[in-house]
């Protein structure tokens, strides 16, 4: 008989292990010597990789952030502006959105932007390839995906800046402190709609070799987006694309400037790049985890969620699971794992951008290692206070040997 989860004798993970990463696994590694979940302030950590999977791939726990504009007593205004997004959508109007705009997000459709990405990296590079130093975070990591996505959408290269200031303070709005930043995200939001709503007309009359038309474009049985779900579904594509990214490189660079046999490595031998972006995000994923909360009761291993429990999948404890990983605290780029890296998500959810960000960091990291040799760490890095939604460095001093422009 499965036993209720608020009757196991299970281990406390601190309200404030978010402030200190490090202090993070340290809870989760003696937790879960003990049990594959542990209970937190708001519901339950599930700690093993093979648990994750599975409540991720469960549809009768749904994705946590509607549920949480109320336990967060979000301002009602972010919340009456919020429009049905694939990225909370459940059940068939999940299946739905999935349905029409998966044919978009394609392993073709991001190989055709590898050369914007070899491009856009080149010329970050290109100003301080000679100097020797470089702050990664502002001059390498954050104009990164900007120019890629706007190819992706099809709208004008030198429109990168906008882009880069509604991803930043629309994304905000999911950050633990979003109440203080209402007038910001919500002037973001006016300007993304409006700037979008044009584009989308331009489409619907000039179709390119883009996303934006791919997606005014998809059609299932007389079913297409409407101009609303467009407008989410690019607003979706910009949080989730942009920042994401732009942290998920920085962790890199901060992993491989303490690793610079690894990085020497990866610049002899660009063929390391898929192996490398897969190692980083295991070892350091920009994603940390998720939340769900059960739509139903449900039993899991004899254990039993009742309706409306909250369960956050910590994929920084999945991703070093030392049942499914050997060494799993050890970063080493050639790993091959027997598991997939949990930072993209799993089941439904999971990461409709998966082969973009894999092409990005894959074309990035080799030309750095190879145009910034001897990476090494100025000073330690500064870290995204523990409120954000997505975590990464937000200052990485680094030195490199000067080379050629």
């Amino acid at each position: 008989m499965a036993t209720l989860v608020s009757e196991l004798d299970l281990p406390v993970i601190d309200a404030d292990f978010l402030t200190d990463p490090e202090k993070a696994r340290q809870q989760y590694n003696e937790a879960v010597q003990h049990h594959w979940l542990a209970r937190m302030p708001m519901g339950y950590a599930v700690l093993r990789h093979a648990a994750i999977t599975r409540v991720l791939r469960d549809r009768r726990f749904h994705h946590l952030l509607r549920l949480m504009d109320g336990v967060r007593q979000l301002d009602p205004r972010l919340v009456d502006q919020r429009r049905q997004s694939i990225l909370t959508a459940e059940g068939d109007e999940h299946q739905r959105l999935r349905r029409l705009v998966s044919p978009a997000f394609t392993p073709k459709s991001a190989e055709r932007l590898r050369p914007t990405m070899r491009a856009t990296m080149n010329a970050l590079i290109d100003p301080v390839a000679q100097r020797g130093t470089v702050e990664a975070v502002s001059e390498i990591c954050e104009p990164y995906p900007i120019p890629i996505i706007c190819e992706l959408l099809g709208a004008p290269p030198e429109d990168w800046q906008d882009f880069s200031r509604w991803a930043q303070d629309v994304l905000s709005g999911l950050d633990a402190d979003a109440n203080e930043k209402v007038d910001v995200i919500l002037a973001a939001r006016v300007e993304l709609d409006a700037y979008v709503t044009d584009l989308i007309a331009r489409r619907r009359t000039q179709p390119e070799d883009d996303l934006l038309t791919d997606l005014i474009a998809a059609n299932e049985d007389g079913d297409s987006l409407s101009d609303d779900e467009l407008l989410t579904m690019v607003e979706a594509v910009l949080v989730a694309g942009v920042d994401t990214t732009r942290n998920q490189l920085g962790c890199a660079l901060s992993l491989f400037a303490e690793h610079p046999d690894q990085w020497s490595a990866l610049a002899a031998d660009a063929d390391l790049a898929p192996r490398a972006v897969e190692e980083v995000m295991r070892f350091q994923g920009a994603v940390r985890g998720t939340g769900r909360y059960a739509d139903e009761d449900i039993e899991i291993d004899d254990v039993l969620f009742p309706k409306g429990t909250l369960v956050f999948p910590a994929f920084t404890s999945g991703n070093r699971d030392v049942s499914v990983h050997e060494s799993p605290d050890t970063f080493d780029m050639q790993r091959q794992a027997a598991v997939p890296q949990l930072t993209f998500g799993s089941g439904v959810h999971f990461c409709l951008g998966a082969f973009l960000a894999r092409a990005e960091l894959q074309e990035a990291l080799p030309l750095l290692a190879t145009r910034l040799p001897g990476l090494s760490l100025d000073e330690p890095a500064s870290w995204k206070p523990p409120t954000a939604a997505i975590f990464g460095p937000d200052r990485l001093q680094l030195s490199f040997t000067p080379t050629g422009s």
